[in-house]
């Protein structure tokens, strides 16, 4: 599974930019209470963007934002694209 986001707006560091535990995906379906153990071993990185952007991720990676300290329009699209089930015991929840 892989996600597309197109950055429509900068993303600075003031204006809450996605943070991510990088290699997180690899862990399968993490446990509420396992998430800060797993984010501490994978450690975080500060995704900052410019308009026109793209990113392709692993989507079940795990992600969080901070409040923004200098709100601003941050606008993205974002796609999700799966070929085959969710990995690690993970379900679509249904739209």
């Amino acid at each position: 599974m892989v996600t597309l986001r197109v950055h429509l707006d900068d993303v600075p560091a003031t204006n809450s930019p996605l943070l991510i535990a990088p290699g997180s995906h690899k862990h399968g379906r993490v446990p509420v209470g396992a998430i800060d153990a797993v984010v501490r071993q994978c450690g975080t990185y500060t995704c900052l963007a410019d308009a026109g952007d793209v990113w392709a991720y692993a989507t079940p990676i795990l992600h969080a934002s901070e409040a923004a300290a200098m709100p601003a329009r941050r606008r993205v699209l974002q796609v999700d694209f799966a070929a085959e089930d969710l990995p690690g015991g993970l379900e679509w929840l249904g739209v």
